[in-house]
């Protein structure tokens, strides 16, 4: 009994000798926490100096060195960007595009993996490498080809010019797809013993497990459809259907005009709070849905 002991004891001291020991570097939480206090300043810096620069007047705006301070003209510089920019109808427009691209995304994708992955048919992964080889066919690629069928449909200046033709994602179906293989069969099999249909299994089964990542999604694709500049200048000429970032380039002025830049980064401000909003509210359910994502 003694001898197996000390065998037991001499292969512990032996592993406890074998496994490699982290060296620790004296000020290593220090210089960790100084790059990460970087990076922020350097990513962070940009959005202060424009809130700055949005609170100023044109006087302090134009000074040398630059001021870096907000000044006391935040209220009357937010107010006019507001009124000169036509900011209440942009941010609707641009907040029902987003919202709707991102929904149609991520259903269409919830459809088209949950076909993939559980109906067999000929041509399966055909379908689906023909989904994924889209990735190489982004929107400035299939433009006057998408544009020309929009027209023909008579949906130019329209919401469903905005949002249809941006609905479908390959990616978004990869994501889903590789997500669904990870359930497992025995879920599929007791469902459908228990006389469940496909759309119940999807709707009632899938769905609640997809939340983290449709969460996750829903964020990315909002700020990819509020970011939408290209295709909305296109096949909008009214000025009612304008979008936000359109009305960026609405306040800065073209030829001799001098740019009060004060306005333009008032009206910068006004553009990036419904994604921060976004963001933080789901901040959330998007960290878990990228670690399952990732998982």
């Amino acid at each position: 009994m003694s001898a197996v002991n000390a065998g037991r004891l001499e292969r512990v001291q032996v592993r406890a000798h074998a496994a490699p020991r982290g060296r620790r570097f004296p000020g290593g939480p220090l210089l960790v926490h100084a790059l990460l206090i970087a990076s922020i300043a350097v990513v962070a810096f940009p959005l202060y100096f424009a809130f700055a620069v949005s609170t100023q007047n044109i006087q302090q705006v134009v000074q040398r060195p630059p001021r870096l301070l907000p000044s006391s003209h935040m209220f009357e510089n937010y107010a006019e960007a507001w009124r000169k920019s036509n900011m209440g109808t942009m941010l609707v427009n641009s907040a029902l595009m987003a919202v709707t691209v991102a929904a149609g995304k991520i259903l269409i994708s919830m459809l088209s993996a949950f076909a993939i992955v559980y109906f067999s048919f000929r041509g399966r992964m055909l379908c689906f490498w023909m989904i994924f080889v889209t990735l190489m066919l982004p929107v400035p690629v299939r433009l006057m080809s998408t544009y020309e069928v929009v027209g023909t449909l008579g949906w130019l200046n329209s919401y469903q010019g905005l949002t249809v033709p941006l609905m479908a994602s390959a990616t978004a179906t990869f994501l889903f797809r590789q997500f669904y293989l990870t359930i497992p069969n025995e879920l599929a099999e007791a469902a459908q013993l228990d006389g469940a249909g496909p759309l119940r299994f999807l709707f009632r089964f899938l769905l609640p497990l997809s939340w983290a990542n449709i969460a996750a999604l829903f964020v990315v694709l909002f700020i990819f459809g509020w970011n939408q500049y290209l295709w909305p200048l296109l096949v909008t000429t009214d000025e009612t259907m304008s979008t936000v970032v359109m009305g960026i380039k609405r306040v800065v002025p073209t030829g001799d005009a001098a740019a009060e830049w004060n306005l333009v980064m008032a009206t910068v401000v006004l553009a990036m709070l419904p994604p921060i909003a976004i963001v933080v509210l789901m901040q959330r359910w998007f960290i878990k849905g990228l670690i399952e994502t990732e998982k």
